[in-house]
């Protein structure tokens, strides 16, 4: 066991746990931020992505010991009232079936968003490939992403 001081959804959590924990299970079991989903285990389905800084990570594979200073952000904590810009498209555009993956999709979204604010169509499917959706909302997803980059670029 060792000490850690992070920096999560900008409050400064403070624990005691194994180094090689994946975030995953600190943020899920350690501080009860249950937004963060368990998929695959092996970082290939993205429902477990979160932002390390500024960056879209999946924390299924990510050591709380590799985190560091850098800040950490869940879907709890992209917005304090669910008006994330990507987030009202989500809900605009009817993206959510069965939901599970839909936090790890709208993290990654928005991480690629602050990269590329006014994506091509091609530039969205290879960002969000390997977000995986059982549901199969790609075509949502899609429309969601562009529907969030047109409203920022509106309200600049």
């Amino acid at each position: 066991m060792a000490n850690f001081t992070l920096n999560v959804n900008g409050k400064t959590q403070e624990l005691d746990v194994d180094p090689s924990t994946p975030m995953l299970w600190v943020l899920r079991d350690h501080l009860k931020l249950v937004g963060t989903k368990y998929g695959c285990g092996i970082a290939q389905c993205g429902a477990c992505t979160v932002h390390l800084g500024d960056n879209a990570v999946r924390s299924c594979q990510l050591p709380v010991s590799a985190v560091g200073e850098q800040r950490v952000t869940t879907i709890e904590g992209l917005s304090e009232n669910g008006d994330h810009p990507v987030q009202e498209a989500w809900l605009k555009e009817d993206v959510y079936q069965c939901g599970y993956c839909q936090a790890g999709q709208i993290m990654n979204a928005s991480a690629f968003l602050k990269t590329n604010p006014n994506p091509t169509d091609t530039e969205i499917e290879t960002a969000m490939n390997g977000n995986i959706c059982r549901c199969g909302t790609y075509t949502r997803i899609k429309r969601a992403i562009k529907t969030a980059a047109a409203s920022a670029s509106e309200n600049a």
